[in-house]
């Protein structure tokens, strides 16, 4: 579906976060007298600027309404399965959203390097932005769009010669042709969009079907059995090609920069490293030239975040840590320091056992729970025999951070991971990791934004 055939149509922007204010956006610049019914919260009513062709319902979206439309334009965070969607489609009310809009109009028809998508459970934004880094260092104007924080309808009509677009498993779908597509892992999230474990799997994997190039990670058993029959897959983190071995990023036989050069730490981020850098050769660029200029990355923020000492303890924001994978990779990067680690938040009914697994074999010296979820983690946590550890809990997050800080000795760190979502008491993880930066005492507006966004 592309913009023109909205000219006639009866159309609903459901949603009023950035995707949303984006589409909104677009339509207003493609059709300045249209009649357009945005459908949001009532607390996001008092954000909407005056227009006098656009409608706006505050009211619980029902099937009933949605079938008031011809077309709606759909918010990312809104579930595709949801039941007043099926009901709609039923009844011939055609769904999109700002990513499938921006495609279908493709202004990256004429790109010289095209598209790469980037998804996976995590580490997607790190390595999209590391591409973009990388192609930027090499001469290459490069747009860095998507889920990463600027949607792809706010570059609307703008040329570049590479496009790096972050999806998340909510937008794969939507997505395509894609020069190159990466997945840099698969792990189990979002149930609450999805609703199962093999949904969400099956639609992350959905860029398989929009990527001429697929990268795949090598040391996934799962990614690379269900990935095995696309024609031009490539992998890393095998010996062959991109990989991080023995504290060094190389490629085959080629040893070429030690992890300790990288400006991020541990080696889930050494992976995203190679992911890029896997990426950026499969589009035709030398990545070898490339590698040299991850070292001045610039981390993106609430990511393993380092933020400064307080009271002779150091904190790290990772709030950006939704899965109870993303704590554990935290804790790695962290080995070998006296560790208090604040988890939990919105329960999302995903697996912990991973992570309990691992503190058994890699205590650290305290584990803070809270949030939603806290005292299911808790329960399963008391369930080892002798732990190495000691076992906190707090009904919130400025009390575990108070109970984190006194308990953590001089030199050790307070690692703000929570292997969960925000959504039990913040917005998302970004308000959520400006109050952990307020709460130990530093500017929580000094840690937010993510550089390079755009086109550069």
């Amino acid at each position: 579906m592309r913009m023109h055939d909205l000219g006639d149509a009866r159309v609903a922007v459901w949603g009023y976060g950035r995707e949303g204010r984006a589409a909104l956006a677009a339509l207003r610049r493609r059709f300045p007298r249209k009649e357009l019914t945005l459908l949001c919260p009532a607390d996001e009513r008092a954000h909407v600027a005056d227009d006098a062709h656009l409608n706006v319902i505050t009211e619980t979206v029902a099937a009933r309404t949605l079938k008031t439309f011809d077309v709606i334009v759909k918010s990312p965070g809104i579930s595709a399965y949801m039941p007043p969607i099926s009901e709609a489609v039923a009844a011939g009310v055609k769904f999109t959203s700002g990513t499938a809009l921006w495609f279908a109009e493709n202004p990256a028809a004429r790109a010289r390097y095209g598209i790469v998508g980037v998804t996976g459970t995590k580490g997607k934004s790190t390595t999209s932005a590391m591409i973009a880094h990388s192609a930027r260092a090499l001469g290459i104007r490069t747009a860095l769009a998507g889920n990463i924080g600027m949607p792809l309808l706010d570059l609307d009509g703008q040329q570049a010669e590479l496009w790096v677009v972050e999806l998340s498993s909510f937008q794969t779908g939507e997505a395509g042709p894609l020069e190159v597509g990466v997945i840099t892992n698969l792990y189990e999230e979002h149930l609450d969009w999805h609703g199962t474990r093999e949904r969400y799997a099956a639609d992350k994997l959905k860029l398989t079907d929009a990527a001429r190039t697929l990268i795949v990670n090598a040391e996934q058993p799962e990614l690379l059995a269900r990935t095995a029959a696309h024609a031009r897959r490539l992998l890393f983190g095998d010996t062959a090609g991109w990989h991080a071995r023995d504290g060094a990023i190389g490629r085959g036989d080629m040893r070429l920069l030690p992890m300790t050069e990288l400006s991020v730490p541990g080696e889930h981020n050494a992976r995203n490293v190679c992911a890029a850098l896997a990426a950026l050769e499969a589009v035709g660029l030398d990545a070898i030239a490339a590698l040299p200029h991850l070292s001045s990355f610039k981390p993106l923020p609430h990511r393993l975040q380092l933020l400064g000492m307080r009271a002779r303890v150091e904190f790290t924001n990772d709030s950006i840590a939704t899965t109870p994978y993303a704590t554990v990779e935290a804790l790695r990067s962290l080995d070998h320091r006296a560790v208090t680690v604040i988890v939990g938040g919105f329960d999302r009914g995903v697996d912990w056992s991973g992570f309990v697994a691992h503190v058994a074999e890699h205590p650290p010296h305290t584990i803070v729970a809270t949030g939603a979820n806290g005292g299911r983690i808790a329960e399963a946590l008391c369930a080892l025999e002798s732990p190495h550890f000691d076992l906190m809990s707090a009904p919130t997050l400025e009390r575990a951070v108070s109970v984190a800080q006194a308990c953590t000795p001089a030199g050790g760190v307070v690692l703000f991971s929570p292997g969960a979502p925000s959504f039990d008491q913040f917005r998302d993880y970004a308000e959520r990791g400006r109050e952990f930066a307020r709460l130990a005492g530093f500017d929580p507006a000094s840690i937010t934004n993510i550089e390079g966004l755009g086109i550069a």
